[in-house]
């Protein structure tokens, strides 16, 4: 296999910026495929289309929080396997992955298949989206194999140290879909289901060719599937579960806080969605560097290096807090352009501004929990991580929201969240400091 990125020695912080890099492009990336595919199907097919297609993908984020869970251990198991140098407990492992992920894929995909109009039927979606919501939903989870198989491919690289070329694999796939979506949805006059055509056949080529890439250059030690052990299938889901109950209980929080903000009207609505659009691209370096940090922490932890793992965490706090907090003094001077990118309705803009300048100062200090949580996941803790995110939003974040916004009305709704950004990061830091997820064995020695 050819050689990876070692991090158990070398200097940390040049390791981090370079390591970091590629995974926030990737990201940027991910983030402009959503917002490229929305672009198109709302100013082709219109609004009642566009709300088909975000209906569908709420169902379809449900399914992938599943799979991010899967592969944060993944990021865990084949990290620290890594670290050791434990060329045959890597590939055991990664082939574990593979039939797991394979047969769970094509579980969800029949199932998704089936029982998509019920899945909408839950949501509430109306009637006259009904029918393109279905299609949409339904193509998506025929292609949900290549969902899986091209979101695990770059974790396992990036396991290994490699953050580059997972960035090649997604800029195959936007570019794809750039092209195809208007082709397929206009061009073949296939309306929505056009759309889900060019995602599924998107992800299919750049899983593909991903596969071939990987395999040619021997990238990772990838073999003919066999059955895997059920020490194995053990750890993973014991590791998986869990971390796939984070997603679950982050995707909660954020319904509880919309909750609140409905209670305000339409304009704060508005106001609100907008900025969280801006907020999604703000905290992309701070979820980069999360990622990068776990990789680097996992193969130290796995070799017992907790010097580096202790510098690892250090560098990651001080470059996470210098780039977020430049992000958030640039966002208090540009929030009203940012916001207006979205609406125009003047209440419903100055309402977006006001939350923006308010709580910009504070994203620092949510990159903070990105940063030591990535460390603690590292070693495996993933229930003790489970329990920080129920801490975060549903002890800190909802409650602090609608409290200020009791108190305050719609300005505290930012200084409720804003607040929850700064005590989360202080239990983060103590769980960091005196928790026990040190002490947290995976393999035996």
């Amino acid at each position: 296999m050819k050689k990876q990125h070692d991090f158990t020695q070398g200097n940390i912080l040049k390791q981090l910026i370079l390591f970091s890099g590629p995974i926030m492009l990737t990201n940027l990336l991910q983030t402009s495929y959503q917002f490229a595919d929305s672009l198109w199907v709302g100013n082709l097919l219109g609004g009642n289309a566009l709300g088909a297609v975000a209906v569908s993908s709420t169902i379809i984020f449900t399914v992938l929080s599943f799979v991010i869970g899967l592969n944060n251990a993944a990021l865990t198991i084949l990290s620290q396997q890594k670290g050791r140098d434990n060329e045959e407990g890597l590939k055991n492992y990664l082939n574990a992955f593979v039939v797991i992920l394979t047969v769970l894929s094509v579980t969800l995909g029949a199932l998704g298949f089936i029982f998509a109009e019920q899945f909408l039927q839950l949501l509430g979606t109306p009637e006259n989206m009904m029918t393109s919501a279905k299609a949409y939903l339904q193509i998506n989870f025929l292609g949900m194999l290549f969902l899986f198989g091209y979101n695990f491919i770059s974790t396992v690289l990036r396991s290994l140290g490699n953050s580059k070329t997972p960035l090649r694999f997604v800029m195959i796939a936007v570019a794809l879909n750039i092209v195809l979506d208007p082709l397929f949805i206009a061009g073949f006059n296939l309306g929505v289901e056009g759309a889900a055509y060019a995602t599924v056949i998107s992800q299919g080529i750049a899983f593909l060719y991903g596969i071939i890439f990987v395999l040619y250059r021997k990238l990772a030690p990838f073999s003919i599937p066999t059955l895997p052990t059920k020490q194995e299938v053990g750890l993973i889901l014991n590791l998986g579960i869990p971390s796939g109950l984070q997603m679950a209980v982050i995707a909660a929080g954020v319904a509880a806080i919309m909750s609140v903000v409905t209670g305000f009207g339409d304009d704060v609505v508005a106001g609100f969605s907008a900025a969280q659009r801006l907020d999604s691209l703000v905290m992309l370096p701070a979820l980069a560097l999360g990622t990068a940090v776990s990789s680097m922490a996992g193969q130290n932890i796995g070799v017992s290096e907790w010097a580096r793992v202790k510098k690892i965490a250090k560098y990651g706090v001080l470059y996470n807090f210098s780039i977020m907090l430049i992000i958030g003094i640039i966002v208090v001077f540009f929030a009203e352009h940012g916001v207006r990118l979205f609406i125009q309705e003047e209440e419903a803009v100055q309402f977006g501004t006001q939350y923006l300048q308010i709580i910009a100062l504070c994203y620092p200090f949510l990159g903070i929990n990105f940063i030591l949580n990535g460390v603690v996941r590292a070693a495996g803790a993933m229930y003790q991580i489970l329990v920080l995110n129920i801490i975060s939003f549903w002890i800190l974040r909802y409650p602090l929201t609608a409290l200020f916004a009791h108190l305050f009305g719609d300005t505290g709704i930012a200084i409720g969240m804003g607040s929850s950004f700064l005590v989360s990061s202080l239990v983060a830091f103590l769980y960091y400091r005196y928790g026990k997820w040190r002490k947290k064995e995976l393999f035996r020695t």
